[in-house]
C-alpha cells in the first residue's frame, strides 16, 4: 500500500531535503515495522515526518520525533541551506517546530506523531524504549553521526528497521558520516542491509547479534 495521494501532496509541499523517490522507499521500509514505538532522528518541517506517520497510522504505530528545531549548520545564516521565512524573529534563531506543528495539523497525524524537542545527546542519555524502526536523519557531522547511532540503535528490536538517509560512499557526492555508519552497522554483524535508493539505506536488525 503506497501512501496516500492526499499525504503525498502534503509531503511534496512541506520543506525538506528528501527527493519523491526517497520518501516512497522510506514508506516502503516502514510497512516492514511492526507496531510500536518508532522514532526519528531529524524532522526539521515535517517532511519525513509525515511519510512515516502516515505508514505508522495505518499499522497502529507511534512515531516519536525528535529535533532541537534550530536547524543544522547548513540551515544557518550565511549557509546554502538558510531559510530566512524559518527564523523566530523574537529569539533571532531558526525554529522549525512551528511548521512541524502546522505540518502534522495539516496531515492529521497529531495523535500519530508526538514531538520532543531536544538534542540527540540529552534525550539519548535516558532513553530506554526499545524501537522498532528507526530512522537516523540529523546531524551530519562525525561526531552526532556516530553518537545518534550509539545512543538509539542499541535500542532497535530484533528484525527491527534502521533506515539511513544523506549515505553517499563517494565523497564527491555528499558527506561521509552516514555512510561511516551504514558501514559500522553493517560490519558489525548486528545489521544486514536490505534496500538502498539513491542516498537512503535500509537495514534489518539480526535476532541473537550483540550491539556494537
Amino acid at each position: 500500500m503506497p501512501l496516500s495521494p492526499e499525504l503525498t501532496t502534503i509531503v511534496e509541499s512541506t520543506k525538506g531535503f528528501m527527493p519523491v523517490r526517497e520518501a516512497a522507499a522510506l514508506f516502503d521500509a516502514a510497512t516492514l515495522a511492526t507496531p510500536g514505538v518508532w522514532l526519528e532522528i531529524g524532522t526539521y518541517c515535517g517532511k519525513s515526518t509525515v511519510v512515516l506517520g502516515g505508514a505508522a497510522k495505518a499499522a497502529g504505530a507511534t512515531v516519536i520525533a525528535l529535533d532541537h528545531h534550530r536547524g543544522s549548520e547548513e540551515n544557518q545564516v550565511g549557509w546554502e541551506w538558510h531559510d530566512e521565512s524559518l527564523v523566530d524573529p523574537d529569539a533571532g534563531r531558526l525554529d522549525t517546530l512551528p511548521s512541524l506543528r502546522r505540518t502534522l495539523r495539516i496531515a492529521g497525524l497529531e495523535d500519530t506523531v508526538t514531538p520532543i524537542v531536544g538534542s540527540t545527546q540529552s534525550v539519548g542519555s535516558w532513553w530506554s524504549t526499545p524501537l522498532e524502526f528507526l530512522f537516523l536523519d540529523g546531524n551530519h557531522t562525525e561526531e552526532v553521526a556516530q553518537h545518534d547511532y550509539s545512543a538509539f540503535a542499541r535500542h532497535v528490536s530484533p528484525d527491527g528497521i534502521l533506515a539511513v538517509h544523506d549515505v553517499f560512499p563517494d565523497p564527491a557526492d555528499g558527506g561521509q558520516p552516514p555512510w561511516h555508519v551504514v558501514q559500522r552497522a553493517v560490519e558489525s554483524g548486528a545489521f544486514i542491509q536490505l534496500a538502498v535508493t539513491d542516498s537512503l539505506r535500509v537495514l534489518r536488525r539480526l535476532p541473537g547479534v550483540d550491539f556494537s
